[in-house]
C-alpha cells in the first residue's frame, strides 16, 4: 500500500524485547522502544499495542523462545534424567554467554519489578515462572522421582536456574556458574540414587 511504512512484527519485537530484557520494563520508555525499533509512537501503538501490551508479547515471545529450549533439552528425561536437567542449564548458560544479548533473564528481572508492574504484567511474569517449575517437576517425575522429591527439586532447580542469570547479571564468571550446576547436579544425582 502506498504511503504506508511496512516493517517485519517479528523483528520490531525482538528489538522491544532485547529493550526491555536491558533496561527492564520500569526503566524503558516509549521512546527508548521507538529508538530500539525504528517506529514511531504512533506505529508502536497501532501496530504493537501500548506499553504493557507490547511488554507482555515479548515476555510470551521470551518464554516461548527459551521454554521449547528447555523443553527439547529435558526430552530425555525419562531415560536419562541427569543428562536432562544437564542440558536443562546448558540452555540458561548458552543464553548467558552469548554476547548479542544482555545479561540476566527477562523473566527474572520482570518477577523481581513486581511492585512497579501493572497487574496484567506482573501475572504473566509469575505464570512465566511457574512453567518452569512445572516443566521441572514433569521431567523429574518421569526421571523417577517420586512426586513430593520431584516438587521440591523442581523448586530448587526453578532458583538455581534463576539465580544464574541473576548471578551473571553481577558479574559471575562462567566458571563459576557451571560450578554451581556441578553441585546442584551432585544433589539430584544422590537424590536420584536414594530412590532406587
Amino acid at each position: 500500500m502506498a504511503g504506508k511504512k511496512q516493517f517485519d512484527v517479528a523483528t520490531a519485537l525482538d528489538a522491544a524485547m532485547i529493550q526491555f530484557w536491558r533496561a527492564g520494563y520500569a526503566e524503558t520508555s516509549v521512546e527508548d522502544l521507538s529508538r530500539a525499533t525504528g517506529l514511531n509512537r504512533s506505529s508502536i501503538y497501532s501496530s504493537l499495542g501500548d506499553k504493557d501490551a507490547l511488554f507482555i508479547r515479548c515476555l510470551e515471545r521470551y518464554a516461548t523462545r527459551y521454554g521449547d529450549k528447555y523443553d527439547a533439552a529435558l526430552s530425555c528425561a525419562a531415560d536419562r534424567p541427569l543428562a536432562a536437567v544437564r542440558a536443562f542449564f546448558g540452555v540458561t548458560l548458552d543464553r548467558i554467554a552469548d554476547p548479542g544479548l544482555p545479561d540476566g533473564c527477562l523473566v527474572a528481572q520482570t518477577v523481581m519489578a513486581t511492585p512497579v508492574l501493572s497487574a496484567s504484567v506482573a501475572a504473566r511474569a509469575r505464570e512465566a515462572i511457574g512453567f518452569q517449575h512445572t516443566r521441572l517437576r514433569a521431567a523429574l517425575k518421569a526421571g523417577g522421582l517420586h512426586d513430593e522429591a520431584a516438587a521440591s527439586f523442581a523448586s530448587h532447580l526453578a532458583a538455581v536456574n534463576q539465580s544464574l542469570a541473576v548471578m551473571s547479571r553481577a558479574g559471575t564468571s562462567a566458571e563459576e556458574l557451571r560450578a554451581v550446576v556441578d553441585v546442584t547436579l551432585d544433589a539430584l544425582a544422590r537424590a536420584f540414587d536414594a530412590s532406587d
